[in-house]
């Protein structure tokens, strides 16, 4: 492979895309994947286009191995799915290794396996030979190919091990070559090394060695995505990481940073550059499955890599969004926002009355006294940039004439205690819903619960499409923490509707007033969302 850009006419150099968000990303603090997770991680990692899926450690437990065997029933339509073990335990044979033999009944065409090539590991982790580890290596891949297997050898700790004694790392990476391995991976296992180091060792490796090279980083030294990208420019053809950096420790190289940088920056082939649209769905699905948060400031694909906040940059950005972004979000399938805060300016305003095509008759003063509402809502403890719901209610309210689906008349919040006995809590409530008077009282968990049950109760008769509407999560921050139990709190709600989700904001000094302001907000944002085919279902039932 060159280690060029490609210019006019020329062809693009490919790297090889190796995921193993299922393997060493499961490695990483509270993540955790069912074996049913897992086969659908790998059937969309399929559809993205990488070009190995590692599934897995079939010699380790029972998962993974139940992993391999549903997904003989589930072939890939484009990746390769791999298996990933160790080589032979010191002193055993490599026909009676038995995580070599759960390799071969896993059922896979390739595996991955790892050896030692830092001498320190050999003689202290293995407390073995440095020849025995020698001939570890080279009988372990050996057998496989015997057995039809592809073997992609992963270097675990080459580059410290090259530090140390490059004479014996070198000697590794022959053992396996010779034995017939496809792929030799170099593992920055431990994450400490530099892109100048990563690329200059690289470059030696491939004098060296006339086989293909891949990489394999984590990123200990916040570093990873940076010594991927520096080793394929120093020739490694062969990528591994993980869907959001998830993995042990600090994570591992960050894939949906790796293959936008160098399909878009570099000018690699890496998956399908139509696919390249797909990976915020991807990344955003891998985190749901996972039950992570998914982390707002991630690059190219979370939900701040293309978000405006100052009225400098906004008002740039609607000049040329080349002013203040690198791409366009939509190769890779996320979205420009623009917050609007306190540091905002009147370019905020336009922007988003354009993205919410409402009425954009107004004078500058209108404008200016707009813009000066929302800051004094923000110096009052209101924050819209989790909370684009309440924003685009508030600014309906203000400009475009916006009817609210349902008013409050009364609420009462009834809490029993008694020695001994569970909290009884009751939310009874009084509102106007289309024209009627809708009375009625719920119980819940606590006065919050028993708010949302009351107020759903209320408007689900007119309102079925509410029952589609789920909190997802609830969040309350106290402001001022030295006025104690009288300070003021911000509640941010998070509701979904299996198709979006939104958030919602509400403050007060009273918690119960907060919680009210965000879930009547959440609710009348997903009735004003709702699509088309649900404006029936959504309007006030007749009589």
């Amino acid at each position: 492979m060159e280690n060029c850009q490609p210019g006019e006419g020329v062809l693009a150099p490919a790297v090889e895309i190796y995921d193993t968000t299922l393997r060493d990303g499961t490695q990483g603090e509270g993540v955790s994947f069912s074996v049913e997770d897992k086969v659908k991680v790998a059937l969309r990692l399929d559809a993205l286009g990488v070009h190995y899926i590692e599934g897995g450690w079939p010699g380790s437990n029972p998962k993974d191995a139940e992993f391999f065997r549903r997904m003989r029933q589930q072939p890939l339509q484009q990746a390769r799915l791999t298996a990933f073990g160790s080589t032979r335990r010191p002193g055993v044979p490599a026909h009676q290794d038995q995580n070599l033999q759960e390799l071969v009944q896993s059922g896979v065409r390739t595996a991955t396996i790892f050896g030692k090539t830092w001498d320190f590991h050999v003689t202290q982790a293995l407390q073995t030979t440095l020849p025995e580890n020698l001939d570890m290596i080279a009988q372990s891949v050996a057998y496989l190919r015997q057995q039809g297997l592809e073997v992609i050898y992963d270097a675990e700790h080459f580059f410290d091990g090259f530090r140390a004694n490059p004479e014996y790392a070198l000697a590794t990476l022959r053992a396996a070559r010779d034995a017939g391995a496809s792929r030799i991976v170099l593992c920055d296992t431990n994450g400490g090394s530099l892109p100048g180091q990563i690329a200059e060792i690289v470059t030696l490796v491939r004098e060296k060695l006339a086989c293909p090279i891949g990489i394999h980083c984590h990123n200990d030294g916040e570093l990873a995505v940076a010594n991927s990208l520096a080793a394929v420019q120093a020739g490694a053809m062969h990528v591994q990481g993980t869907i959001n950096g998830y993995g042990e420790r600090c994570g591992n190289a960050n894939l949906c940073s790796i293959i936008p940088n160098l399909s878009l920056k570099l000018g690699y082939e890496t998956i399908p550059r139509q696919n390249l649209a797909r990976l915020t769905e991807v990344s955003r699905y891998v985190s749901e499955v996972a039950n992570l948060h998914h982390a707002s400031n991630q690059p190219f694909v979370g939900d701040s890599a293309f978000a405006h906040k100052g009225g400098v940059h906004v008002s740039a950005i609607l000049k040329d969004p080349r002013t203040y972004e690198h791409i366009d979000p939509a190769q890779v399938g996320n979205r420009r926002r623009v917050l609007v805060s306190e540091l905002s300016g009147q370019a905020n305003l336009l922007y988003k009355y354009r993205e919410l095509d409402l009425d954009l008759v107004m004078q500058k003063e209108e404008n200016r006294q707009l813009l000066q509402r929302i800051k004094e809502l923000e110096n009052r403890g209101y924050q819209f940039e989790g909370a684009e719901g309440s924003l685009e209610l508030l600014l309906r309210r203000l400009k475009n004439g916006y009817q609210e689906p349902f008013r409050l008349e009364s609420l009462r919040i009834i809490i029993e205690m008694k020695e001994n006995s569970p909290v009884h809590t009751e939310a009874v409530i009084k509102m106007d819903v289309g024209g009627q008077t809708v009375h009625t009282a719920a119980e819940g968990n606590g006065p919050v619960n028993a708010l949302d049950n009351a107020l759903r109760k209320a408007l689900e008769q007119q309102y079925p499409c509410i029952k589609l509407m789920q909190l997802t999560d609830y969040k309350v921050r106290v402001l001022d923490e030295k006025d104690g139990t009288g300070a003021i709190v911000r509640v941010l709600i998070e509701t979904g509707n299996g198709r979006r989700s939104w958030g919602t904001v509400g403050v007060s000094q009273n918690i119960i007033e907060a919680s009210w302001q965000a879930l009547v907000d959440s609710i009348a944002y997903g009735l004003l969302k709702l699509d088309d085919s649900a404006q029936e279902e959504m309007r006030p039932a007749a009589g």
